[in-house]
């Protein structure tokens, strides 16, 4: 079954609102993943990064930053500082020197995650440790 409708619904949580109520009718289960863009679910956008991440210390230090930054949500939003996407980038349209899809594209927004990391402290790695230490990074 298709649900291919929710991507015209106006908000996210009203997208969670009418998939629920659509795989109710249809007696499917959903789990209680946070509300992203319909096209994209955590699990996918957490398998494009293992395959742009292959060493697995980085991966698992990229995975535990996503998580804490977003949750894996690509359009993720802080409602007061106004940092966006997967890696929380601040300003958001510094993303764009990776993409102009940088908005919707949770690959783009990795790619841009991973080169700051890598720039700013080395490695995923260690962007993590500095996480660890200070609750940003």
């Amino acid at each position: 079954m298709s649900f291919s409708f929710i991507r015209r619904v106006a908000t996210p949580k009203k997208a969670v609102t009418v998939a629920a109520l659509a795989a109710a009718t249809a007696g499917i289960a959903l789990g209680t993943a946070p509300a992203q863009a319909a096209t994209t679910s955590s699990s996918s956008a957490q398998s494009i990064a293992h395959q742009m991440i292959p060493n697995s210390a980085q991966y698992a230090a990229f995975n535990k930053i996503v998580s804490h930054e977003s949750g894996w949500n690509p359009s993720a939003t802080n409602s007061s500082s106004g940092a966006y996407g997967l890696v929380q980038a601040l300003p958001a349209s510094k993303m764009s020197s990776a993409g102009s899809d940088w908005k919707t594209n949770p690959a783009t927004q990795i790619k841009w995650g991973l080169d700051y990391m890598n720039s700013r402290y080395g490695s995923p790695v260690q962007a993590w440790n500095f996480w660890q230490t200070h609750g940003w990074y």
